[in-house]
């Protein structure tokens, strides 16, 4: 059948879908069966009234049949391709597709959002490229260091302590295991592949440990130097979970570990030399070569056995736990150590301190934190160019009234690219920002210090949003940058952000907390059933920008969505490298960029700023071309 001719060339685009698809249908005086007649092979199911539904807005395409639909009826009525969809209430939600073959429904519904509509219809050769790009660029990200991370993430092994963390990673296998009524007896733990809980001795050995590192005060008759915070304390129970998850992980296994038992594990060992020497080697035989992570848990080990300060030496009563190791730790230089405890201290802080220059001079940087947003520091305005995710945003953003979760989400996922690139805030500040909505009454400043979090609230002085954290919450509160007064940032009413940040604290901030008890902080999680606090952890929050750039920011060749080729999977910290380089771009100081992420411009030089040798040139030639242009 031909294709009809219109009865009119010009009309006013209306709003919806259904408004649409129904002007479209009168232009070229066709019906709803007419229209069917023309588009649908006798042998396909699909039904004349799920025509009329999607024009009287009774319904919305969603599976890759209907996509397919609307492409006809794009052809026929000659319409640019994806006409339609732009329309649709929900325009950026994935395509339901049948189930694929060897792909887990998890996986599927991973990867649904960057699948183009007709994926069904290619060829497999095709499929198996897209889902290749898909699973290498976007979900994964293709770098050596994602890749060596990916391998590695396999096998599992270090120790947990839930206890101290507040994570409880083995939570689904305990259940499985109380389901199928199984008991472990405690030697069987140690046959088991994967992280563990950790032995309880030794849970209480590190719960002392950050009690001693994290009190306002130390115990009489104990000295110390510095404190941790928060994140430091998560570090190091990671840290050192790896490192003892290796001594327990069977020597004949996947990890090629030590074997000892796990009720033998004391943080006393860590005072012997040849055991960290066995761990830093062993490192390097896993990875290749040796990182900056080696050398810091060398200064860790150092900073636990320093005179007077070191929290190791200061416990001469843990070396009465101590038990062989063969080839490490031997019987003799147990008795030693119990014999003359500072001794045995004084021995691993001179060798720690050594091995640790030693390593520091053939370390390797194996994760370049600038390659994933390469593609974005090589563009002349690195931030004009970072800022495009936020209008991808925007225009894949739902209809509030028909997807209000969805709609939420997007308004999150924008606030937190627009806010970034205002703020060049730390993860963990932008994280633990706090929210006081108009007309309340703001948190004061000693409150705000006494939670170490910062607030954004409405400024009636400013007639403006304002963002106000004290210098003790930053990790640097004691650069030179601050000197001891606080942050303060009036936020700038551009491309609508008041009216952003008005509704996402008004509406769509509601819909993601749900019926938790609400943390207070601007960003929360999307409660789930299972969800017990609505407030982003350090991996949650990572893991909520990551996925945001997965939608919004990378380039798709096969659905055309995202709108920066070349970009990567990133988090929330690479966004102050791209605020750090714009600035340098624009004016060539490092000074100015450290005024931008709150740091000191040695600081921007060493981390931040990725300044290429073109753009000092081009600054350069600037200058030296005022002459010519003079002339």
């Amino acid at each position: 059948m031909e294709n009809p001719a219109p009865s009119a060339t010009e009309w006013e685009e209306p709003a919806t879908f259904g408004e649409a698809l129904r002007l479209h249908t009168r232009r070229f005086g066709e019906s709803y069966l007419l229209l069917h007649r023309a588009i649908i092979q006798p042998d396909e199911p699909f039904h004349r009234d799920t025509l009329k539904g999607w024009a009287l807005g009774r319904r919305v395409p969603r599976s890759a049949a209907s996509m397919d639909v609307l492409a006809r009826i794009e052809q026929r009525y000659g319409l640019p391709s994806g006409y339609f969809k732009s329309k649709l209430p929900h325009p950026g939600r994935a395509t339901t597709m049948p189930s694929l073959p060897g792909i887990t429904p998890a996986e599927q519904r991973r990867l649904a959002w960057h699948l183009p509509d007709d994926f069904g219809k290619r060829t497999c050769a095709q499929q198996a490229e897209i889902l290749n790009w898909v699973r290498t660029v976007v979900i994964s990200g293709s770098t050596e260091f994602r890749r060596y991370q990916a391998e590695a993430s396999k096998i599992r092994y270090s120790l947990r302590f839930p206890s101290l963390t507040g994570r409880k990673p083995q939570a689904q296998r305990q259940r499985r295991m109380e389901e199928a009524d199984l008991v472990i007896e405690e030697d069987d733990i140690d046959r088991i592949v994967g992280s563990i809980e950790a032995p309880p001795r030794l849970t209480a050995e590190m719960a002392e440990l950050i009690r001693f590192k994290s009190s306002t005060l130390t115990d009489i008759g104990f000295q110390r130097t510095g404190v941790w915070n928060d994140e430091t304390i998560l570090q190091k129970v990671e840290h050192l979970g790896l490192m003892f998850g290796a001594m327990r992980a069977a020597r004949d296994g996947p990890v090629v570990g030590l074997s000892v038992p796990a009720r033998h594990l004391t943080l006393a060992m860590l005072v012997f030399p040849r055991l960290w020497d066995w761990y830093v080697q062993w490192r390097e035989m896993r990875r290749g070569f040796f990182t900056r992570w080696e050398v810091d848990m060398l200064r860790l080990a150092s900073a636990l056995t320093r005179k007077k300060t070191g929290w190791l030496r200061q416990m001469p009563d843990l070396a009465i736990r101590l038990t062989p190791i063969a080839g490490l730790i031997s019987e003799a230089e147990i008795i030693a150590a119990r014999v003359d405890w500072g001794a045995a201290c004084d021995r691993l802080h001179g060798h720690a301190a050594a091995r640790a220059k030693e390593i520091e001079r053939v370390a390797r940087v194996h994760r370049d934190p600038f390659e994933p947003i390469l593609s974005v520091l090589q563009a002349d305005s690195p931030v004009g160019e970072y800022r495009k995710i936020a209008d991808e945003i925007l225009r894949l953003a739902p209809n509030p009234d028909r997807h209000p979760r969805a709609a939420a989400e997007a308004a999150r996922s924008f606030l937190l690219i627009r806010l970034g690139l205002h703020l060049g805030l730390r993860q963990k500040n932008l994280r633990q920002l706090m929210v006081c909505p108009r007309c309340q009454l703001p948190r004061s400043e000693r409150q705000l210090e006494t939670m170490k979090r910062g607030e954004i609230r409405w400024s009636e002085r400013d007639h403006g949003w304002e963002v106000f954290i004290p210098a003790i919450a930053f990790k640097n509160a004691g650069s030179s940058f601050f000197d001891g007064r606080p942050f303060r940032l009036v936020l700038p009413d551009l491309a609508d952000l008041y009216r952003h940040i008005d509704e996402y604290v008004r509406r769509h901030r509601q819909v993601l907390l749900g019926p938790v008890a609400d943390p207070g902080t601007l960003f929360v999680k999307t409660v789930k059933v299972t969800s017990r606090s609505a407030e982003y952890d350090q991996n949650t929050f990572y893991e909520a920008w990551r996925l945001v750039i997965q939608r919004y920011g990378i380039y798709n060749p096969y659905t055309g969505n995202g709108v920066i080729k070349g970009l990567l999977p990133h988090g929330p910290h690479n966004i102050r490298d791209v605020l750090a380089t714009h600035i340098l771009k624009q004016t060539g100081s490092y000074e100015r960029a450290s005024y931008a992420i709150q740091d000191t411009p040695d600081m921007v030089a060493k981390h931040y700023g990725r300044f290429l040798p073109q753009d000092k040139s081009a600054l350069a030639a600037q200058i030296l071309n005022q002459v010519w242009m003079e002339a």
